[in-house]
């Protein structure tokens, strides 16, 4: 079995799979009376002809090491999640070699960050630590097949 380490997750390095949904810097412009910075598109939403939609999800925790045996792809549509509670979660992705995932690669991701994974991006499920946890969800609804998954030797990912 192949083990991997989680890594923080930067910008930089997470660049090829979408965009970490974090404020800048500094804010795009100041609104509401000058009360709220606006962070203004911190990504784009792929919907490849179909509806964006936004969903809760509720996902069940992993312990570290946790062992990945399935990672998953939408062709047709990004698809952000963004944690609603306090605690770090991880995302772990692969790249496309030839239409199947490459090397995983796992993410340690501090609470008020989220993802957005670019349309066609593998990707493990959703993997809250050590509780259970909501994310707000931004993804694809329409017609045509945009779930594809598919099973892996496990790869064991540690901290």
């Amino acid at each position: 079995m192949t083990t991997i380490k989680a890594r923080p997750i930067t910008a930089e390095e997470f660049a090829p799979f979408g965009e970490l949904l974090i404020p800048r810097e500094a804010p795009s412009k100041m609104i509401n009376a000058g009360r709220c910075e606006r962070h203004h598109a911190l990504a784009m939403v792929e919907r490849g002809g179909g509806e964006a939609i936004i969903s809760i999800f509720r996902s069940e925790p992993v312990s570290l090491p946790y062992d990945c045996a399935l990672l998953e792809r939408h062709p047709l549509g990004s698809q952000a999640f963004m944690p609603l509670g306090p605690d770090p979660w991880l995302s772990i992705v692969a790249p496309d070699e030839g239409g199947k995932p490459g090397a995983p690669i796992a993410f340690l991701v501090p609470s008020g960050i989220g993802v957005n994974l670019r349309a066609g991006v593998w990707h493990g499920v959703l993997t809250p630590l050590d509780r259970t946890a909501d994310f707000l969800v931004v993804d694809r609804e329409g017609e045509g097949v945009n779930l594809e998954e598919v099973e892996i030797a496990p790869v064991t990912v540690e901290a």
